[in-house]
């Protein structure tokens, strides 16, 4: 998969390594069961937050910076000249209102997201993913936006940054899915015929949907210049099939219920798992998409601390390929 590799649900690894002392990671079942989802994503950044200030990656959250490349006519007093000490390379440092980033968090509420055999659901998960970049950003005051979906678009809020937004995105995430069926589509079409200027869009899912319904608004939210993140939430039996007995599994999506021997259905499975996510892993690759699949069990910080590197790493290669004579960079 595209981004940051991803340590195994269980790791209770610190946020740097090396020989500093661990920060302990909150355990997602113990963040459910606060019922307030602002506070529940507080809890998360500020335990991120501890975690990078024990660690060397202490700082690093307050290198993204953007740049372009310098072209003549541009004003000189906004030259980097520290970039330029270290490149040899001119750049223009970016107006505050050209550096806030502009973040649309889309959110799967359909009935498949009700599943869950940690004590809590996908949905529960996913939401809390979602309530913690907006805090998180929030934070850097960038503007955050949601939609949230399972049929159809059940509610939408513009990317802002202004007093009671962040709360508004939350009342919006804490209201109950009454959706069966998923069109992801849909919320794609929205935000790619809606939002002109080019942000962040971070699609949280279990993305249990052909991939070949992804691909066309995938690609044209990457051609508008959009960073798309997918964020894949899955329960641990859904990436292993780790069942013992026979049972009668219900259909969460289509009501159907079918009698299953994991014994005899399990090599199957993850045969049909493992291709549908090799072909989300070459669709991304070829379209540049981070990709992240995350277990419902894993420690949210981990998933911050992914997503934040990520975005870092890559922000670094783009300044380093640019060039105003040109070339690339080196």
């Amino acid at each position: 998969m595209t981004g940051t590799p991803i340590p195994s649900s269980n790791d209770s690894g610190s946020l740097g390594g090396g020989s500093r002392a661990k920060p302990a990671l909150i355990d997602p079942g113990s963040l459910m069961r606060i019922k307030n989802l602002e506070l529940r994503a507080r809890s998360i950044v500020e335990g991120f937050l501890t975690g990078l200030h024990r660690s060397p990656y202490h700082g690093f959250s307050v290198e993204f910076t953007e740049y372009r490349q310098y072209s003549p006519g541009d004003d000189t007093r906004f030259l980097d000249w520290k970039l330029f000490a270290r490149s040899d390379r001119y750049f223009i440092k970016c107006f505050e209102d050209e550096t806030n980033l502009r973040c649309h968090l889309l959110v799967d509420l359909s009935r498949s997201m009700s599943y869950g055999t940690v004590g809590y659901k996908k949905a529960e998960y996913a939401k809390t993913i979602a309530a913690t970049i907006a805090y998180f950003l929030s934070l850097q005051r960038d503007a955050v936006g949601l939609l949230t979906f399972d049929e159809s678009i059940v509610d939408h809020i513009p990317a802002r940054f202004r007093p009671g937004h962040i709360h508004r995105l939350m009342m919006s995430l804490e209201r109950t899915p009454t959706g069966t069926a998923t069109d992801i589509e849909k919320p794609l079409e929205q935000i790619a015929a809606t939002v002109a200027k080019r942000g962040m869009v971070v699609l949280i899912s279990d993305l249990l949907t052909p991939v070949n319904t992804l691909e066309k608004q995938l690609g044209y939210l990457c051609a508008r210049g959009h960073e798309v993140v997918l964020l894949r939430v899955l329960d641990p039996t859904e990436i292993d099939f780790n069942f013992e007995k026979p049972a009668m599994f219900h259909d969460i999506e289509s009501g159907r219920d079918l009698f299953i021997d994991p014994e005899s259905a399990r090599e199957s499975y993850l045969e049909k798992f493992r291709e549908h996510a090799g072909a989300l892993q070459i669709l991304c690759s070829k379209l540049g998409i981070s990709l992240h699949q995350l277990p419902i069990n894993r420690p949210l910080e981990l998933m911050l601390f992914d997503l934040l590197s990520d975005r870092l790493n890559r922000n670094r290669h783009s300044v380093r390929q640019r060039s105003p004579m040109g070339g690339s960079g080196t």
